[in-house]
């Protein structure tokens, strides 16, 4: 039976950082924009308390998030246990996005790797946690963190992971901006 948190607690934080990736919905406020579920995992992720979170957004080919999040704030992150006993967990709330350059840029990006082609922040003020039972999700064994991506930012220089941001980061699928500096 699920179970409502008052705010990521020591048990719901050990799980958290157990997971090997986590996903993250995000929505247009149109009733005809299209709804996003990204991935995440080479990024990592920082419980700053029990009522925030942030995330490390690398570049990619698509912006929806970021685009979703200055639009309208919504966001939640998903935990699932793919190892060990089932559970979901879900962390609903207000996004925001940081860029480098940003007043709080170096403070939060102290608690990731350092990565060059890391493009944004996701801060996220947690408005409510809670977790189901995870009995449907199959049960898998982590492998390894995949290289493609670190393999493909090591192949360009900044000009051209610059340019690339502008082409690829300016606007979502729905026409909504991007990235600052991508437009």
């Amino acid at each position: 039976m699920g179970k409502v948190f008052d705010g990521i607690d020591a048990r719901n934080a050990g799980f958290i950082r157990k997971q090997h990736v986590f996903f993250v919905a995000t929505a247009p406020r149109a009733d005809e924009g299209l709804v996003n579920l990204s991935p995440k995992g080479l990024e990592g992720l920082a419980i700053l308390d029990e009522h925030t979170v942030a995330y490390l957004d690398l570049m990619g080919s698509g912006i929806e998030t970021v685009a979703h999040v200055r639009e309208n704030g919504r966001i939640v992150l998903m935990f699932c246990a793919f190892e060990g006993p089932p559970r979901i967990l879900r962390l609903h709330g207000r996004g925001e996005v940081i860029e480098p350059g940003d007043a709080d840029w170096d403070a939060l990006y102290a608690h990731f790797g350092d990565y060059r082609n890391a493009r944004t922040i996701l801060r996220v003020k947690v408005d409510r946690v809670s977790d189901s039972c995870g009995y449907g999700v199959p049960e898998y064994s982590y492998v390894g963190d995949r290289r493609q991506l670190h393999l493909w930012t090591d192949r360009h220089d900044d000009a051209t992971l610059e340019k690339y941001a502008r082409e690829f980061n300016a606007k979502s699928l729905d026409g909504l901006p991007g990235l600052r500096g991508g437009s």
